[in-house]
């Protein structure tokens, strides 16, 4: 019996919530004098002729492009001088839009130079084993267990010609 009562309760709730937008939706909209768009609970006063109307309660909004041209015009010829003219730009907007750009292009200089910098920096790298290689001395790496390893003549051979694919690549600025 509880059970049921709650359950009511809830139906009846969602209910009386789904029902207030239908309520908030009976608006008049219509431009005054001036040439500005009202928005109301009542009706426009008497003195709105019936084209000023945009919208009544129950019926689908119109167009602005609907609206009749001829008495909007000629009641703020004032009001249209002191606005500004639309242009189809937003300032602000575009402004943003300068401001994310320019920061981008920030960004790619910043990695740029900081590649620069390792490209030479691989460069100079490249070139002194070279040189170590190309001196004649002998050559000893440490291998995956630890032990030191005398490189021999062709692994010396593989060694000077990746340094200079590294050198090719790197320093040819």
């Amino acid at each position: 019996m509880k059970a049921a009562r709650i359950a009511f309760v809830r139906i009846a709730l969602i209910a009386f919530a789904c029902s207030v937008p239908l309520a908030a939706s009976a608006q008049w909209q219509w431009l005054d004098k001036s040439g500005r768009k009202v928005f109301s609970d009542q009706a426009p006063p008497p003195d709105i002729t019936p084209d000023r109307v945009l919208r009544k309660p129950g019926s689908r909004a119109r167009g602005f492009e609907d609206a009749p041209a001829a008495p909007v015009a000629a009641a703020a010829p004032a009001a249209a001088a002191s606005l500004p003219k639309p242009s189809g730009r937003d300032k602000a907007l575009e402004d943003k839009k300068n401001q994310l750009q320019s920061a981008e292009e920030e960004k790619r200089k910043a990695e740029e130079q900081k590649n620069a910098q390792l490209r030479a920096e691989n460069c100079s790298r490249a070139k002194s084993g070279k040189a170590n290689f190309d001196s004649g001395a002998r050559v000893a790496r440490v291998n995956a267990k630890g032990e030191r390893e005398v490189m021999d003549d062709a692994a010396r051979a593989a060694e000077v010609k990746l340094l200079n694919e590294v050198i090719a690549r790197d320093c040819a600025q």
